[in-house]
Order: structure tokens, then sequence, then C-alpha cells
């Protein structure tokens, strides 16, 4: 787990997506740092799977939009619900977000290998919904279960970004969503 000063920056990275409104903004940082994305959308959590069709979507519009690389992780949310099995009555930021994230970030850090890439990080450290030490330790763990990679802990919050994320919310007209994305978030939302 690494973080980067501006002299430091990796010539490329995986960048695990979450959906497009959260990537907006990180991805025009990196561009203008130099940094060269490559668009990983993995997110067997987004339920229902209509939902999921939406975010994949408008992910892969602004990657193309951008003229950047995007990677479709494909969707197994039989296997994020074994992964999670257990935990479905969890609060979130509880154990089951712990999980997800994990099980996110290691294929983020499988794909960044197959990809030659070194570095590999995330969108979700972008959210005020998220717990920011979850992720790291999600991201720590990836990286130490794919050898060869590392993970670039990140808060995409600071600097302006989140505020930038809204504004290009507005200028894609990106389909914004209302929840994190799984089944237990949603229900948990409207209680």
């Amino acid at each position: 787990m690494t973080t980067f000063t501006d002299d430091q920056l990796p010539g490329s990275v995986l960048l695990h997506a979450c959906c497009a409104p959260c990537s907006s903004a990180i991805v025009e940082w990196m561009l203008a740092h130099g940094v060269q994305p490559t668009i990983y959308y993995y997110n067997p959590n987004i339920w229902p799977r209509e939902e999921y069709e939406i975010r994949k979507e408008e992910s892969k519009r602004h990657a193309t939009s951008l003229g950047i690389q995007w990677v479709d992780g494909d969707y197994n949310h039989t296997t994020w619900l074994q992964c999670v099995q257990g935990l479905e009555t969890e609060p979130e930021r509880g154990r089951r977000c712990q999980q997800c994230f994990t099980l996110r970030l290691t294929a983020a850090a499988r794909e960044a290998r197959r990809q030659g890439i070194e570095v590999f990080a995330t969108t979700l450290t972008s959210s005020r919904w998220k717990s920011l030490d979850q992720i790291n330790q999600a991201g720590l763990a990836a990286e130490q279960t794919v050898p060869g990679t590392t993970f670039w802990a990140q808060n995409w919050r600071k600097g302006g970004l989140q505020e930038r994320r809204n504004q290009l919310l507005h200028e894609y007209a990106f389909y914004n969503q209302q929840y994190c994305g799984c089944e237990f978030s949603v229900r948990g939302s409207k209680e």
C-alpha cells in the first residue's frame, strides 16, 4: 500500500471504478498529472442486474468519451452473495462491506497483473459513505494476495475532487445512483 507525491506518480494505473460519477474527477485528475488510467469495472455487488447494467454502460460511455481503456470485469452476483454470506444484516461500513471491498480489490489487483500494470487504485475512496480504513485494508490485502502489485492508497475526497465530481455529474448528465449497490444497502437506505 503506497501513497504517491506529485513527483513520483506512476505512469499507468488500473483504476477500479464503482461508477462513472465517482471515477470522472479522478480520471480527469490522473490525466492532468500524466497518469494513464485503465478503468476496470468490477462490481458484482450491484443489484438488481438492471441497475448494474445502467452503471456499467455509464462507466463505459465515460471511458469511451475520453479514449481510455475500459475493462469489463463481468457480473457474478452469486459469487458476491457467497462472499458475504452470513453478513447480510451487517450495517453499512460493517464486516459485509469489508468482505465486498476485499473481493473487488483483489479482482482489480489480478487484472492489473494480467494487464502488466503494477499499480492499482479504486474510486471507492471518493465516497464519503465508505470507510477509508476498510478500503485501504482491502487494498493492502489484495496487494499481498497478488504479488507484483501495489495498491495506491489515495483519499480522492480531497483537493476539490468531490466538488469537481458533482460538476462532471451534470456536464456528462451521468445517471446518479442513490445507494451503494447491493440489495442490503438499498434495504438499509429505506429503513
